[in-house]
């Protein structure tokens, strides 16, 4: 963890200050920088302003300039900037997860949810296919889960407006939710806690569907002792799903 970090202004300083939003990420850009190696986020939201930052960074001279002088460093280009999918996709790749799968998902049929930032735009996210994304349906297939196909992977789920307008996210949750069951799965698995938490707390009606974060799911087959912290901290109960294929207590 990057020490002295700063929040990174997602949801929130972009709608407000365009320089604001730039120099709120960068300077937590500069601080990775000056440790040295990767950047790794596991929020789709952070993701999306880090890899904005960078993109204005390397793009625009005259802002760059700009906020150098704000932040107070000089950007070297040196830091890859990669969210947590991309470090076990492409450091270690699915061989490797089935090789650790000491608990199969067997019989879990999930849909992977990307949200609307982690991939798009493509020339700022820089990652996987921004039309027919395919990163975490790898992982979680050698996982042994069924991964469902459907076309609502990248369809926004309303995070950002999660407080100020309910209303408009209870529709959006509620018709990713209807989409999953009609696709045949159990559960939705997200690559951003925003999402996950998001899509818990306003699903509208029953029966409703638990999200996961991929890495509890990979913990899970990983057979790794605390998993069974983790479900009772969701909003809807993971476990009776869980249990029906044999994979909680």
């Amino acid at each position: 963890e990057i020490q002295g970090w700063n929040c990174c202004g997602a949801s929130s300083a972009h709608a407000l200050s365009h320089r604001l939003a730039l120099t709120l990420p960068a300077r937590n850009l500069a601080l990775a920088q000056q440790a040295g190696g990767d950047l790794v986020i596991p929020c789709a939201a952070c993701y999306s302003r880090m890899k904005g930052a960078e993109h204005v960074l390397r793009s625009n001279p005259e802002a760059r300039a700009e906020i150098q002088a704000d932040v107070g460093f000089e950007y070297n280009g040196q830091v890859r900037i990669r969210p947590l999918l991309a470090i076990l996709y492409e450091d270690f790749g699915p061989d490797r997860i089935a090789a650790e799968t000491r608990r199969p998902l067997s019989g879990l049929r999930v849909v992977p949810y990307y949200g609307c930032l982690l991939v798009r735009p493509p020339r700022v996210a820089e990652f996987d296919n921004p039309d027919d994304p395919h990163v975490m349906s790898g992982l979680l297939r050698a996982a042994g889960a069924e991964v469902m196909p459907w076309s609502h992977a990248t369809d926004c789920c309303g995070a950002g407006l999660s407080l100020p307008r309910s209303d408009v996210v209870y529709r959006l949750v509620g018709r990713l939710a209807e989409r999953a069951r009609e696709a045949g799965a159990d559960a939705l698995v997200t690559a951003c806690p925003l999402c996950q938490v998001n899509l818990e707390m306003r699903q509208p009606s029953a029966p409703r569907l638990p999200a996961f974060y991929f890495t509890e799911l990979l913990g899970l087959a990983f057979d790794l002792p605390e998993a069974s912290r983790w479900w009772p901290k969701h909003l809807i109960d993971p476990r009776p799903l869980l249990r029906s294929h044999n994979l909680a207590a």
